[in-house]
C-alpha cells in the first residue's frame, strides 16, 4: 500500500484534516547467530525492507485510539493514558500501549493522547519480527510526537521489556535492536550481554538474500521457545557449579567440550553445544564477511541450520524441506532458518541469474512434501526505525 494512500486511509478512519507524521520500523533478518541472543552470544542481524508504517497525530484528551489496515476487522481499538494495562481483547494494539506504559514509567510526559494507524507489509507469522515492527515504529512515534529525546539503546530495551514484561514473551534483544539501529547494506555484529556492536558491510553484489516465508505460522508465546531457554538456563546452571562464567556467550568451543560432562541432562547438553558453537560460527561470519570469502560464510549458515535442526531441534518439516532443498540447488552459497524456528522463514544466499530457476525449483518440492506454497521475498538491507519525510511522499 503507497504512503499517500495510508494518509487517506488515515483521514476516513479518523475523520480529521490534519496530515499524520509518518514513522517506519522495518523488519528484521538474522544472517546467522539464531537463539544465542538470551544465551549471552552474538547474533548477526540486519533490518530489512519490510516493516511497519505508524501513521499519527496528537489528541486534545487522554485516548488513545488505534487502528490497524492489517486488521480491519477489530475496528479502532481505543484506551486512555490512565489505563494502559494489558488487555487481551486489545490483542495486537497491547504492544503500542505497552510502549506508552513503559516511556511513561520512565518518567517522561505524555499528556495528551494520539490517534494511530498502523500498517505493515511483513508476512504475519513469519518470524520476521513484526511484534517488535510495532514497537519501534510506535517508540519513535511517542519519541517525536511529544518532543522526548529518548536514547534510542534505552528505547530498544523499552521494546523488549514490553515484549518480556508486558506481552510474557521470554525473547532477547537481538529483534528490538537490529529494527532501532538498522543500517542500510549492513548488518550488525551484536554482543547480547554487552549490547556492545559493530556494523559489518553486508554488500552481496552478485547475490540476493531471499527469505522464503514457510507459510506455517508461529506464535512464539504458544510455542517451545521459553522450554528451549529454560534448558539452556539449566544447563548454564549445571556449568557454574565448577566453572566462574554468566552465559553460556562465554565459552568457547573447546571449553564446552571440557566441561560438557557437568550438565547433567543430555537434552540439555545438545541445548547448550548448540548455544557455544552457534555462537563462534557467528564471530567466524563476520571474519569471513570481512575477507570477501562468501563461500566460507554460505558454509557457516549451512552448519548453522544442522545445529538448529539436530542439537536445538526448532525447524520442522517444512523449514528443512526448503533449507535441504536449497542446498542441493544451482548457485546457492548458503541457506538455513532464520527467527525463532517452528515455522516461519528461511533465508537463501542465491545468484542474481539464479534467483527465478531458485524459487521454482524450490517451491516445486515443497508443495509435493508440504501440500502448500511458499512464498519468496527478495530483501534489501534497509535503515532502521525512523520518522519518514511526509513531503516526500505527498
Amino acid at each position: 500500500m503507497e504512503t499517500v494512500n495510508l494518509i487517506e486511509k488515515f483521514h476516513s478512519i479518523f475523520g480529521e484534516e490534519q496530515t499524520p507524521h509518518i514513522f517506519f520500523a522495518p523488519g528484521r533478518i538474522n544472517v546467522i547467530g539464531e537463539h544465542t541472543d538470551y544465551n549471552g552470544g552474538h547474533v548477526f542481524p540486519a533490518s530489512i525492507s519490510f516493516g511497519t508504517y505508524a501513521l499519527s497525530t496528537k489528541r486534545n484528551d487522554g485516548k488513545l485510539r488505534f487502528y490497524s489496515v492489517n486488521f480491519p476487522d477489530a475496528g479502532i481499538i481505543e484506551c486512555d493514558l490512565s489505563d494502559l494495562d494489558y488487555d487481551k481483547n486489545h490483542d495486537w494494539a497491547n504492544y503500542p500501549k505497552g510502549m506508552y506504559r513503559y516511556i511513561m514509567k520512565e518518567g517522561f510526559s505524555i499528556s495528551s493522547g494520539a490517534n494511530i494507524l498502523y500498517y505493515g507489509n511483513i508476512p504475519n507469522g513469519a518470524g520476521l519480527s513484526s511484534s517488535a515492527s510495532i514497537e519501534m515504529a510506535t517508540g519513535v512515534l511517542i519519541e517525536s510526537l511529544y518532543n522526548l529525546e529518548i536514547d534510542r539503546i534505552r528505547l530498544i530495551q523499552l521494546g523488549q521489556k514490553v515484549e518480556n514484561d508486558y506481552i510474557g514473551v521470554n525473547s532477547g534483544i537481538m529483534d528490538q535492536f537490529a529494527i532501532g539501529m538498522g543500517k542500510k547494506d549492513h548488518a550488525i555484529l551484536l554482543d547480547c550481554q554487552t549490547l556492545a556492536y559493530k556494523y559489518a558491510p553486508l554488500k552481496l553484489e552478485n547475490h540476493d538474500i531471499i527469505i522464503i516465508n514457510t507459510n506455517k505460522r508461529r506464535e512464539l508465546a504458544g510455542s517451545k521457545y521459553n522450554e528451549r531457554r529454560s534448558e539452556c538456563e539449566q544447563a548454564l546452571a549445571d556449568l557454574k557449579k565448577e566453572l566462574q562464567i554468566e552465559s553460556l556467550g562465554e565459552l568457547s568451543p573447546d571449553e564446552f567440550e571440557q566441561s560438557k560432562h557437568l550438565i547433567a541432562n543430555e537434552i540439555d547438553r545438545k541445548r547448550a553445544k548448540h548455544a557455544v558453537y552457534e555462537n563462534a560460527r557467528t564471530l567466524q561470519a563476520l571474519e569471513r564477511l570481512k575477507e570477501g570469502n562468501l563461500e566460507a560464510f554460505g558454509q557457516l549458515m549451512n552448519e548453522s541450520h544442522q545445529s538448529l535442526q539436530e542439537d536445538y531441534e526448532v525447524t520442522g518439516l517444512e523449514l528443512d524441506t526448503i533449507v535441504h532443498a536449497a542446498w542441493k540447488q544451482d548457485g546457492v552459497l548458503g541457506a538455513r532458518m532464520t527467527g525463532a524456528g517452528f515455522g516461519g522463514c528461511a533465508i537463501a544466499i542465491v545468484l542474481k541469474d539464479q534467483v527465478e530457476a531458485f524459487k521454482t525449483r524450490i517451491n516445486t518440492i515443497y508443495r509435493e512434501k508440504v501440500g502448500y506454497d511458499a512464498t519468496f521475498y527478495v530483501a534489501t538491507i534497509g535503515d532502521g526505525a525512523k520518522k519518514l519525510d511526509v513531503e516526500g511522499v505527498l
